[in-house]
């Protein structure tokens, strides 16, 4: 069965997971992904702890199933979310954007499972050592914070290293992406451009827009000097940093021009001045379905090309 020790380790019906999303994932999305059978994530960005204990009761007032908090540990407030999490009703704690080993015992001792992000075979590595039961290999053609190797070459590394699941992301938005991790090795996907394009995803309807719009060479990195990189959707923001950086502009100037401008994307849809996080998968997307449909066609879909695919050899 294709990602069965995926399925077990989450506990769904199906190994997909929605990735997390500032300003995005919230309680709504989260829901929905996981009443559809996947793992629903609630994205705590650079958001206050009350806000993600009010996302989580609110999810819970819409899903039974397992739940989702991602820490971005580079967030101001990553330690109070980190810890109030050990009393939230929450099966499970991604990590992105740093090293979790000193909340590892807290966590787990509160019977959470942990699955932290990570970019190279290094990091993987050093939190299987510290206690995780699961990883996020994540390549560069993912969206918003991105490391700098591809999902085709890192997913393989990484599943040699480890013995614990991989889940693989980046680049994957549809049967034939789901398949192509699993041969690689992983044990089940997480998926986050896709979802923007969920029926049941809250982002400002000219998101949405730019996402089914998009062609393949619409998206870049900018944000290198400051040593987190991010990919987003080409408009006069990116290209403004993409200017400032060769000009040689300072860490500061250029974290001051990226203030806000996530939320000015999800929530106003200022498509100027926004920064609108897209994978570079956003050139295969262009219709908007529910989350039931979503996981259906990536994970079923991906059973069946399977099927095809055997039979096509068999009948060669």
């Amino acid at each position: 069965m294709i990602f069965q020790r995926g399925k077990e380790v989450l506990g769904t019906e199906f190994p997909v997971i929605q990735g997390a999303m500032a300003w995005i994932s919230e309680s709504t999305l989260a829901a929905a992904v996981s009443e559809a059978g996947g793992l629903g994530v609630i994205a705590a960005g650079n958001a206050p702890f009350s806000w993600v204990k009010e996302e989580i009761s609110k999810a819970r007032e819409m899903t039974k199933k397992p739940l989702c908090v991602n820490v971005m540990l580079l967030s101001p407030y990553a330690e109070e979310v980190a810890l109030g999490l050990v009393e939230e009703d929450v099966e499970f704690i991604i990590t992105g954007a740093g090293n979790p080993g000193k909340y590892m015992a807290a966590w787990k001792g509160a019977g959470k499972k942990v699955m932290p992000v990570v970019p190279s075979t290094a990091l993987a590595i050093r939190m299987e050592k510290s206690g995780a039961d699961a990883l996020i290999a994540e390549g560069t053609e993912a969206g918003g914070h991105i490391g700098e190797i591809a999902t085709m070459a890192l997913i393989p590394q990484i599943v040699d290293a480890v013995s614990i699941p991989v889940f693989a992301a980046g680049g994957i938005g549809d049967a034939r992406g789901t398949l192509a991790a699993w041969m690689l090795g992983a044990e089940g996907i997480q998926v986050g451009t896709r979802f923007l394009l969920a029926h049941e995803c809250q982002v400002h309807p000219k998101y949405k827009e730019k996402i089914k719009k998009a062609k393949d060479i619409d998206t870049m990195v900018t944000g290198r000097p400051t040593g987190h990189p991010v990919r987003v959707l080409k408009n006069a923001l990116a290209r403004e940093f993409m200017k400032k950086e060769r000009a040689g502009a300072s860490v500061e100037e250029l974290e001051e021009l990226g203030a806000g401008a996530l939320n000015l994307a999800a929530t106003e849809g200022d498509t100027k001045r926004g920064s609108f996080m897209s994978g570079q998968i956003a050139g295969l997307l262009s219709e908007e379905q529910s989350c039931k449909e979503i996981i259906q066609d990536l994970y079923i879909g991906a059973v069946e090309l399977f099927a095809a695919k055997c039979k096509e050899a068999d009948n060669g």
